[in-house]
């Protein structure tokens, strides 16, 4: 048999630091399933995504945990590292269901990584509830058993080429005379953020002049900036998870490219207002979530009550790879619940029921496992924050477009 190596890792109460969370209750504990990436290039965003599981089973327990039928049960959560390797992902969920018992899984970090695991699942007839694999090619499978609380892939940043469309006038021209740059990062979920903003790009009329797929590790994008300097265009969209964010941010200061908008996913989880400060100012960037939406729910109150405690639990503001993880879980004890079973089809039959408001926004699926209620948002780094900007229902300000040239830049 192989030895798992990296992968013995945590079978607690959601982990060492809630160890206790799930003790109260040992005849009745729901132990869900998790491979996330500790090590590896997704590791800063799995362990987002861990801290979110972990917080949630921490609240959900001691708010008195999840009431199935006569019994009160608590969660629990047996990890393994799937190393940021989609075939490490695969067989770590095969040995999740066969050798440790798990009936009912949480997703991995990335679309990849749940394209990896999702089919095991599926043979197995394992719900899983997942909150960071957006690609909307997972929701074209047929799968019966996978269920995203997100907003799907060609969603992310729909809106900022709304804005841009919407503030046409501001660069002097109307939106069919606006042209797109596109530095995308060549895997699943990039590639479908590509999808989806040359769809709507091609709604207004507008022109795509650069279309690169950039590598894996996505290191330098010198070459496609040497382009977007040369050509102009309106419009930059970059996505490569967080050294994507990271790298860009970086090189466009370095390199004073200057591009009146500016969208990206990732910033956040990247942290580029702490690691680039005034070069980070302006970007666009998308998100599944913001503090400061009108959002609740009885677990967790506000979601703004979330990030606070997030904050206080772990030392950091929540991304939005915490706060939906963390609405995995919310989703999970709703769904035990109205199932008043632990029996994995019953609670699948009541996961694809699902109509649901937490902190995170409305979760309900369509027939295909997606989230069909809730909406992204957009913010811009403005004054060292970020500000959420689109679409206007949220807004709190309005758009800084066009970016200022560096030349103009104090």
């Amino acid at each position: 048999m192989k030895t798992f190596r990296k992968g013995l890792m945590v079978a607690v109460a959601a982990g060492a630091l809630f160890a206790a969370a799930g003790a109260a209750s040992a005849e009745c504990t729901i132990t869900l399933g998790a491979a996330v990436s500790l090590t590896g290039k997704y590791s800063t965003n799995g362990t987002h995504t861990k801290n979110g599981y972990d917080l949630a089973v921490k609240v959900i327990n001691e708010k008195g945990g999840v009431k199935v039928g006569n019994q009160t049960c608590k969660f629990a959560v047996k990890y393994y590292d799937d190393e940021s390797t989609p075939a490490r992902g695969a067989e770590l969920a095969e040995r999740l269901i066969k050798q440790d018992g798990i009936k009912f899984m949480l997703g991995p970090y990335s679309s990849g990584l749940t394209k990896a695991i999702a089919p095991v699942t599926e043979k197995y007839k394992v719900p899983m509830v997942e909150a960071n694999g957006a690609s909307r090619s997972l929701f074209t499978k047929g799968y019966k058993y996978l269920f995203a609380v997100l907003s799907t892939s060609e969603q992310y940043l729909q809106s900022a080429v709304a804005l841009t469309a919407e503030n046409a006038d501001k660069l002097g021209k109307k939106p069919n005379q606006i042209t797109v740059a596109l530095a995308m990062e060549n895997d699943p979920f990039s590639q479908d953020i590509r999808a989806g903003v040359i769809e709507d790009a091609k709604k207004y009329g507008m022109k795509v002049v650069i279309d690169d797929k950039l590598p894996k590790e996505l290191n330098d994008m010198t070459t496609t900036l040497t382009k977007v300097k040369a050509l102009k265009p309106d419009m930059l969209v970059v996505s490569g998870h967080a050294k994507g964010a990271a790298t860009a941010v970086r090189q466009i200061a370095e390199m004073k490219v200057d591009v009146p908008v500016v969208a990206m996913t990732h910033c956040d989880s990247a942290k580029i207002i702490k690691k680039f400060g005034k070069a980070a100012e302006y970007t666009l960037c998308a998100s599944q979530w913001a503090p400061t939406l009108k959002y609740s729910d009885k677990i967790f109150g506000s979601a703004m009550d979330f990030a606070k405690l997030f904050k206080k639990t772990y030392n950091y503001d929540p991304p939005y790879q915490a706060a939906e993880s963390a609405a995995a879980l919310l989703v999970y004890k709703d769904a035990f619940e109205r199932a008043g079973s632990l029996d994995p089809q019953k609670v699948r039959d009541a996961l694809a029921k699902t109509d649901l408001m937490t902190f995170y926004g409305p979760v309900k699926f369509d027939e295909t496992g997606k989230n069909i209620a809730k909406p992204m948002v957009l913010y811009q780094v403005l004054n060292g924050k970020y500000v959420v900007v689109a679409p206007s229902k949220w807004a709190e300000a309005k758009a800084v477009i066009p970016r200022p040239k560096w030349s103009e830049r104090k």
